[in-house]
């Protein structure tokens, strides 16, 4: 597990206000209408947007065996780096997040499900896999900003990249619902951890 910071670190950094879900849920809302003001734009058809290439059905079956695999591979990229300081940092971060009772899956829905609509559905198709990825790799990591990359950080960067990239696969070969629910259940292990560790140090 990661070591807590000093007490000294922790009164010399100022307080953060704690993360409510309304705002989980009004960031996922955002990322939906941009996605769908571009989708609108590209006259991209709703029942194709859902049932390409495979049905529902098939893309929720599916997508949950691939997502079985993505949180143990999520749980096994955590332990990799357990130890270091940039994860430390990462679960600073997200323990801003308010973790309590069942919000870890309401906030990875929300997160999966305004982040594909927005990254897979809207612009994957105009930017491509690689492009896109590079963006959703930007946009995940503002905790290591002005930090000096260790190894860890480095992992977990290329962590995030691979991650957007099978999601970009998933989506392209599987389906949206699919990636969505794989998406869903990497965030909600991330979640669970950082809640974990957090109690350890309680």
């Amino acid at each position: 597990m990661p070591q807590p910071s000093s007490p000294r670190n922790d009164a010399a950094a100022p307080a953060r206000a704690q993360v409510r879900l309304s705002a989980q849920v009004l960031t996922c809302l955002a990322l939906c209408l941009v996605a769908a003001a571009i989708l609108f734009f590209r006259h991209v058809s709703p029942l194709a947007l859902w049932s390409y290439p495979f049905p529902p059905l098939w893309q929720l079956l599916i997508g949950q065996g691939l997502a079985l695999v993505a949180a143990v591979a999520s749980y096994l990229l955590f332990r990799f780096t357990a130890d270091s300081e940039s994860t430390a940092r990462t679960v600073r971060s997200y323990a801003r997040l308010d973790l309590d009772g069942l919000n870890p899956l309401w906030i990875s829905m929300c997160a999966a499900i305004g982040e594909e609509m927005l990254f897979r559905a809207a612009l994957q198709p105009l930017l491509g896999l690689w492009i896109t990825s590079l963006v959703f790799l930007v946009m995940h990591t503002p905790v290591y900003r002005g930090q000096r990359p260790d190894r860890a950080t480095l992992v977990q960067a290329a962590g995030v990249f691979g991650a957007s990239v099978v999601l970009g696969l998933v989506f392209q070969y599987v389906g949206l619902l699919a990636a969505m629910l794989v998406h869903a259940w990497i965030d909600i292990v991330g979640l669970v951890v950082v809640r974990s560790v957090m109690r350890s140090r309680a």
